[in-house]
């Protein structure tokens, strides 16, 4: 038996951990990660919150800091929240105070001074973001060279939050370009809770520098307490409010709901019965959340209604009791969720689902159905990032000042984020529209990047993720939040009155101009809005939410009463919509035949799109779909839908691959950046984000379409 990976750290770090720390060994991800990274393998470190990754990674890096004497800003630590990275920054400072060395954290609340002094005294560990390694790379006033000449190793904290979106490719061009700065690749390492597809995951982190050596950390992890999962059907937002309130007094309860709506109206609700309420969510100022969850993490009795900010491991202290309001779309949540509990000794992880309409006790029931499986979704990165090669395109010309035509493949060339004829087009067009100008065969910034992206609104080229307009709400000089314009142009009878922080304001002035709106605490609070777009779940999560109506039960939960009658009636009212072995045509239902395939909104775009084609006469003039069915019209039949779905497969493949959804305007106006495509190719990728392939053969293995 070899040397454990304790015995292979340091002997400054070993001391520490023992002397400082005082811990009696290394937990098993701990001591399992230290030989591969230590080696300078890139890695994907998983455990659940609260594992102990952050050590698992920091521990062997500080290691090979001291005695490869790393020196200047030689580790990068990344955080898809800055809450996230200023909660760690005290931490991982210790840590690295261990070996005389230091870390800062640089994001977008930290002011200009503090910035200015990293730049002349660098330290060793950066906490920091993709927007703010961009700011970096492109700013005027720092030589971005000198910045990340000594980088050798990135940590990705809560990966798979990244991988999930845009802002992962963003990252991986920011890692490019820095390791072509620094002259070498980057040890990359990952931290994660459970997913379902972990070497994919690690693969996709190692971006252009794939064939280096790459390790999965994962121990079995055996534990004989089953956590405590209770699923109630309440109604009502209201109604929630009140069961909250009533259950576990004095106890710390952390309610989780997936709209800034809804947490509004409970922590309102719970306000006006008397509990200790706080507050956590985006559309909050940055100092309104940290006392919020300061407050929550010193107090007892009481509790903080958040959206997913509080998902990602941000420490509010030991919780007793996790509430899920509603449903979160996928088991990965449900299972960062879970973990904020059972972290005491002596105390186990325990998660309460209260469903307030039909549709969310649906989700919540098939989600744990899943769970019981032991099913986590696999992590897969949105397809076709054309618009972010065009931001970084863009950005490397920032960056470098100026740059030879044609000279992406040597930068992103191995990140397939667009084909090469797409890189030309997208090149073409930055010129063609002004974005960027040439000269002699090089290419510098153009007057269009200047007047969209210059001066105040420089910040906005930083971030491929677009952010609703807002007003901001003050009360004297404080920030309270922002909402959206909308709910403040609405006519009212009265006083003006919203929501916000879980308080009731009355407006007192409006600065358009400025966009700000003043208020003053009230009595009574209103309505409260901000602009979304409904989120499609996956075909696994609908297509369990049929089986849950065919009479499936997850293991391991617990029903109440409610719940139990809740389901009996949907059962009855779905059993002529739902079949073992196939999907179900009913008769009209609101006046339209239904198709009711249980597939997801992604599959059922790309069976409309494919079915519109071969036979339109299924359709009215507009087409209509949602997670569970497609709208037919009322004349059409079982055999109709039938045949043209062989028409269908024979025109566009088996899996209808050649199939691409229809799109419009606005949804290309979703895409950020997206007047940086030609149009075409705008349209090409927001038509290929809207299908799920995958669930789309899952849905056609079932083949048989019956009548209902």
């Amino acid at each position: 038996m070899g040397p454990s990976g304790f015995d292979l750290l340091s002997p400054a770090v070993q001391h520490h951990i023992v002397n400082t720390l005082r811990w009696p060994a290394l937990r098993p991800l701990q001591d399992q990660a230290v030989e591969p990274l230590l080696r300078g393998d890139d890695a994907l470190l998983l455990a659940p919150t609260a594992g102990g990754k952050t050590e698992a990674a920091i521990f062997p890096l500080l290691s090979r800091m001291s005695e490869e004497q790393w020196q200047g800003t030689s580790v990068l630590y990344v955080c898809p929240l800055r809450a996230l990275l200023n909660n760690l920054e005290p931490r991982i400072a210790a840590y690295t105070a261990w070996l005389g060395r230091t870390a800062a954290v640089r994001h977008g609340d930290v002011g200009a001074s503090a910035r200015r002094r990293q730049m002349l005294y660098r330290p060793d560990i950066l906490l920091t973001t993709p927007e703010s390694l961009e700011s970096m790379l492109v700013s005027a006033s720092s030589d971005p060279r000198r910045l990340f000449a000594d980088v050798r190793a990135v940590v990705v904290d809560e990966v798979h939050a990244f991988a999930g979106d845009d802002r992962g490719w963003h990252l991986l061009c920011v890692l490019e370009r820095i390791s072509k700065l620094a002259g070498h690749p980057l040890q990359r390492v990952g931290l994660s809770a459970t997913v379902g597809n972990a070497p994919d995951l690690l693969h996709w982190l190692q971006g252009g520098a794939a064939d280096r050596p790459a390790t999965v950390v994962a121990p079995e992890i055996s534990s004989a307490v089953v956590p405590d999962m209770e699923l109630d059907f309440v109604g009502s937002a209201d109604n929630a409010a009140t069961v909250i309130s009533l259950l576990h007094r004095g106890e710390k309860r952390l309610v989780f709901a997936d709209s800034r709506r809804v947490v509004e109206d409970l922590a309102l609700g719970l306000h006006h019965r008397d509990v200790e309420t706080h507050v956590s969510h985006s559309s909050l100022s940055a100092d309104a959340r940290r006392r919020a969850e300061a407050a929550f993490a010193e107090g007892r009795d009481c509790v903080i209604v958040a959206t997913s900010t509080l998902e990602l491991g941000i420490d509010v202290g030991d919780l007793d009791r996790v509430i899920q309001v509603g449903a979160p779309g996928t088991v990965a949540s449900l299972l960062q969720r879970l973990g904020r509990t059972g972290r005491r000794s002596g105390t186990s992880r325990n998660m309460l689902f209260l469903g307030t309409n039909d549709a969310e006790f649906l989700r919540a029931y098939g989600l744990l159905l899943l769970w019981s499986e032991g099913y986590v979704e696999p992590v897969v990165p949105p397809p076709s990032p054309r618009h972010v090669a065009a931001q970084q395109l863009l950005g490397l010309v920032l960056q470098e000042r100026h740059v030879g035509r044609n000279l992406w493949p040597e930068w992103f060339g191995a990140l397939g984020l667009a084909s090469p004829e797409e890189w030309a087009e997208i090149q073409d067009w930055l010129l063609q529209q002004g974005h960027l100008d040439e000269d002699g065969g090089m290419l510098f910034v153009g007057p269009e990047a200047e007047r969209r992206y210059g001066k105040i609104h420089y910040r906005d080229l930083m971030a491929v993720f677009t952010a609703d307009p807002q007003i901001i709400v003050l009360h004297g000089r404080q920030e309270v939040g922002a909402v959206d314009p909308m709910l403040l142009q609405r006519k009212v009878e009265g006083p003006r009155l919203i929501t916000l922080g879980g308080r009731p304001w009355r407006v007192t002035y409006i600065d358009w101009k400025r966009r700000k709106a003043f208020v003053e605490p009230s009595d009574s609070g209103g309505a409260v809005r901000w602009m979304s777009m409904p989120q499609p779940i996956s075909c696994a999560l609908s297509d369990a939410v049929r089986r849950v109506l065919l009479g499936a039960e997850p293991d391991g939960v617990r029903l109440t009463k409610r719940a139990q009658d809740r389901i009996a009636e949907l059962r009855e009212d779905y059993a002529h919509r739902v079949d073992g072995s196939g999907s179900v045509v009913t008769g009209q239902d609101d006046s339209r035949v239904r198709w009711w395939t249980w597939a997801g909104a992604r599959t059922n775009a790309l069976l409309v799109a494919a079915l519109s084609e071969v036979a339109p006469e299924l359709f009215e003039t507009t087409t209509a779909f949602d997670n569970f069915q497609i709208a037919l019209r009322s004349d059409a039949t079982r055999g109709a839908v039938f045949s043209a779905l062989r028409a269908a497969q024979k025109k566009f493949g088996m899996d209808l691959v050649d199939a691409v959804p229809a799109t419009d305007e606005k949804s290309v106006r979703q895409l950020k950046f997206f007047e940086m495509l030609p149009p075409a190719l705008s349209f090409r990728t927001i038509a290929e984000r809207m299908t799920d392939r995958s669930g789309m053969a899952q849905t056609l293995e079932r083949g048989r379409v019956i009548s209902g």
